[in-house]
């Protein structure tokens, strides 16, 4: 039978549906799941960040960038023209233009799922992404998983969110704590030796926990010594309860596990205690912050002259797909992006292609576009979501605080990296199941 018998037989309505226009999916499955485009008549994004709290400068950050994102989605530009492979096109998404609504977590756990479920309830997010803790992400990713809306995390360094808290429904572009304890763990053998005693400093929740126990492990197998593990609590201004017993610990390196605005105030206070002025068993006192930011460095001003870590990604690299969101985010703000800026950016270009790829919003085919996917041309180079446990896998870079900056941005100078083989590893070792594919109705 052709076309005009079959709509004949179906009857005139069905026809008339028929003939359409379908802006949102090419499938069958068009309404079948939680704010389907095709049923709310919009394409919403919720950016769900950190606007107040310890955290507050990384999620404004993030916020500025899915707002950049959103523009070179709906008019072309930015990344867009250096990820390969692309299908978007520069007109939205399936013909469709993007709209956002964003939220304030607070640095908060518990703000973070309400305001999450806030967007998916009563705003008509199809997607979710944003945080700036791991206690965040992981809280969203369980809530987006329960709902059936796929979480692209924002900052999350946790081994957990792609671990132990892995979820189908959630996918991480950051690197996280056993990445960089591989990555820091030679250069921190060429700077200081094999021969040292640590001191670790640990914000106490989820992130801390797992950093902490990746580079004790990492400094161990260099043959260092781990001689105190002290946690402290999130948003903490004064330090000096913290730094006292440090100095007749026998410590002679002391490993700050802190993020935004706690990092920011841990390490001056540590270099006012005198600590990096000091020797202890024979050798210069040493400072290590072994994940941190460019906003963080900024914050940190003099005291983080020297100081080695490591980063997600930096401004200055030279590879194009840098270059381009550089000049795209230099010309919309002012002033180079962060490595929050940068990932959040990625992660709404990435949902976004992935549902051009796949014809359709419907979750399961959106994961199934995005695991596995091999990539080029956001910057660091090419990089991979491993199916497994949607853990991003690409080259971590390894930074040190610049001596002599030529600018109130030039304060990280990238030292070297660890390439994604070298940081790639067998995702049994932090168990989790990633659950179904099949979305809940929300």
């Amino acid at each position: 039978m052709n076309r005009r018998g079959l709509l004949r037989t179906m009857g005139a309505g069905a026809a008339a549906t028929m003939a359409s226009p379908m802006f949102f999916t090419r499938g069958a499955w068009a309404n079948e799941f939680c704010n389907s485009p095709e049923k709310t008549g919009k394409i919403i994004f919720g950016f769900n960040v950190p606007q107040t709290g310890s955290y507050a400068e990384e999620g404004l950050e993030q916020l500025k960038a899915y707002e950049l994102a959103v523009k070179h989605i709906n008019e072309g530009g930015g990344m867009l023209e250096t990820l390969k492979p692309l299908s978007l096109k520069g007109n939205g998404v399936l013909g469709k233009k993007v709209e956002f609504v964003s939220g304030d977590t607070q640095t908060n756990t518990d703000a973070a799922r309400d305001g999450a479920r806030r967007m998916i309830e009563r705003d008509g997010a199809v997607m979710v992404t944003g945080s700036v803790t791991s206690g965040e992400a992981i809280a969203v990713q369980s809530l987006c998983q329960e709902k059936g809306v796929i979480y692209m995390a924002g900052l999350t360094h946790s081994n957990d969110t792609t671990g132990k808290d892995k979820r189908r429904y959630g996918f991480r572009h950051f690197f996280n704590a056993y990445q960089s304890g591989v990555a820091i763990a030679p250069h921190l053998a060429n700077a200081y030796g094999k021969d040292r005693r640590a001191y670790h400093l640990t914000a106490d929740y989820t992130w801390g926990w797992t950093q902490e126990e990746s580079i004790k492990a990492a400094t161990e197998a260099l043959g260092w010594e781990t001689v105190a593990t002290v946690r402290t609590p999130l948003g903490l201004g004064d330090y000096s309860q913290y730094l006292t017993p440090v100095l007749n610990s026998g410590a002679d390196v002391l490993i700050l596990n802190h993020y935004g605005h706690d990092m920011v105030n841990s390490l001056p206070q540590a270099v006012q205690f005198g600590l990096r002025d000091r020797q202890a068993n024979g050798k210069d006192f040493q400072i290590v912050v072994p994940m941190f930011s460019e906003l963080m460095a900024v914050g940190a001003g003099e005291a983080v002259k020297g100081i080695i870590g490591t980063s997600n990604w930096h401004w200055a690299l030279e590879d194009a797909g840098t270059q381009a969101f550089t000049k795209a985010y230099g010309e919309a703000y002012g002033v180079p992006p962060s490595q929050a800026a940068h990932t959040g950016y990625v992660q709404a270009i990435l949902y976004a292609d992935a549902v051009e790829r796949a014809g359709t919003f419907y979750p399961p085919e959106v994961i199934k576009a995005l695991e596995g996917h091999e990539f080029d041309g956001v910057g660091i180079g090419p990089t991979l979501y491993r199916d497994s446990d949607h853990q991003c896998f690409k080259d971590v870079l390894v930074v040190q605080g610049n001596d002599n900056p030529t600018s109130k941005f030039d304060v990280l100078n990238v030292i070297g990296k660890a390439t994604r083989d070298e940081v790639t590893y067998d995702p049994s070792i932090f168990g989790g199941e990633l659950g179904p594919y099949e979305p809940n109705q929300c």
